[in-house]
């Protein structure tokens, strides 16, 4: 099929790196596929997305040819246009006002290119301004859209009910995703919502690990900015120290809080035992897990969808610890993992201790994660689904018919997708739809 994919700012720049598998993954199973970021960047930042930049449509917000777009779209279909554009003004508060109607010209601009192009489906990543652009696109060219939410995205209700009505499938990547736009919506959600976690590639054999590094080190894969909670994991370390236990910590990531904790690391006394990495590709996270260095992954986040930065460690047979926090219960159910209160340094230094004390519950916590991952967020499982959905053979709306189910670990939309069992998917409609 011929689909426009909308990100931020994918393939340029660095912020939405978990996409990259998804989207790969389409071009491989057949999609004809064309990246439009809403704001591109000056450049590809991240290697795992080289070969991407070829299907990107990189235009900037605002210029001469999205300008001269929009007239023609609005001289093409005025009463769409101006519908889509009226919809704007149902936004919760002003800046997502703005924010949406900075982005109305370029939403028509797509509105053409998808009918020049030939396009299919309009897909948009985020609930936010991105899914604005595919929703009055689609109105304008009428070519069906969807959309995938994840979490902050979700909680800034930037017309979410309204999207979720006009979407012909609005995926949520856990199910605690589907209980926040729940209560934002009033209680109910149409039956085109679908539970379709993202996804990493799963390496075919792993070999777990009974002995530890020495020091025993441990990663915190995530970008470096208040919410992920950094610092309660520094403060962890210290307790351990404390306690007669030296471990080494690694950062991954870069972002704004970059500077206050390396400021944090030298003031507790920890910089000979902690480093931070910066920006690491796909690859060569990978190879670092394959290395056998890591003995564990440790994310101490305080808002969170379903990470990358846990799935793609258990998937190589390394044990995580993380906060009991967002879509996390989900992931690591069925004791894939060890979970602890968030902001609680405390808690999190006698998880760490716990895990690096028990080489037998480390072999427990690796297989189980493994299992857990390959159960329900392989990339060619989840991108088949995707796929099914998005061409119209999925039929998301199984669930108003009391066929979905929440409960266990593999969820299945049972509407005849092939494959679906595995791929982690499950039909949400009406008020009847148990909780999860």
């Amino acid at each position: 099929m011929k689909l426009l994919y909308i990100t931020v700012t994918m393939p340029f720049g660095s912020l939405e790196p978990f996409f990259i598998p998804e989207v790969q993954e389409m071009v491989r199973q057949g999609c004809q596929l064309r990246l439009v970021p809403r704001s591109p960047e000056a450049k590809v930042n991240n290697r795992d997305s080289q070969g991407l930049a070829e299907l990107a449509l990189a235009r900037p917000l605002v210029c001469g040819e999205i300008l001269a777009a929009a007239v023609g779209e609005l001289l093409r279909h005025p009463i769409r246009a101006l519908t889509g554009l009226a919809w704007l003004f149902r936004s919760r508060n002003l800046t997502t006002l703005l924010k949406n109607l900075m982005a109305y010209p370029k939403s028509l601009w797509i509105a053409r290119l998808a009918r020049q192009w030939g396009a299919e489906h309009i897909h948009a990543q985020w609930a936010t301004v991105t899914s604005t652009m595919a929703m009055i696109a689609s109105h304008v060219s009428g070519i069906p859209w969807s959309c995938t939410a994840h979490r902050g995205d979700i909680a800034a209700n930037n017309l979410l009910a309204m999207k979720i009505r006009q979407a012909t499938f609005f995926r949520f990547i856990a199910r605690d995703g589907v209980e926040t736009a729940r209560a934002l919506c009033g209680g109910k959600l149409d039956g085109n919502v679908i539970v379709l976690h993202s996804c990493v590639e799963i390496p075919e054999r792993v070999e777990f690990r009974d002995t530890l590094s020495d020091p025993p080190l441990l990663l915190c894969v995530a970008f470096l900015n208040e919410r992920k909670g950094h610092k309660y994991l520094i403060e962890a370390v210290r307790l351990l120290r404390e306690r007669g236990i030296t471990v080494r910590l690694q950062f991954t990531g870069d972002g704004e809080t970059h500077a206050m904790l390396e400021t944090l690391v030298d003031e507790t006394g920890l910089r000979g035992q902690t480093s931070f990495l910066g920006m690491l590709d796909r690859g060569d996270l990978a190879a670092l897990y394959r290395s056998g260095t890591v003995d564990m992954v440790v994310l101490p986040t305080l808002h969170e969808g379903i990470p990358a930065g846990l799935i793609e460690p258990m998937v190589h047979g390394i044990p995580v610890i993380a906060t009991n926090v967002g879509g996390i219960p989900e992931l690591l159910e069925g004791g894939a993992g060890i979970m602890v209160p968030p902001r609680d340094p405390v808690a999190l230094a006698d998880a760490i201790q716990r895990v690096l004390a028990d080489a037998s519950l480390r072999r427990q916590l690796a297989e189980a994660g493994r299992r857990r991952a390959e159960s329900g967020w392989g990339v060619q499982q989840v991108v088949s689904t995707l796929l099914a959905h998005l061409s119209g053979t999925g039929v998301p709306g199984a669930a108003q018919r009391g066929e979905s189910s929440l409960g266990g670990g593999n969820f299945a939309c049972q509407a005849g997708i092939a494959g679906a069992p595995n791929a982690g998917t499950v039909a949400l409609g009406g008020e009847s739809t148990p909780r999860p």
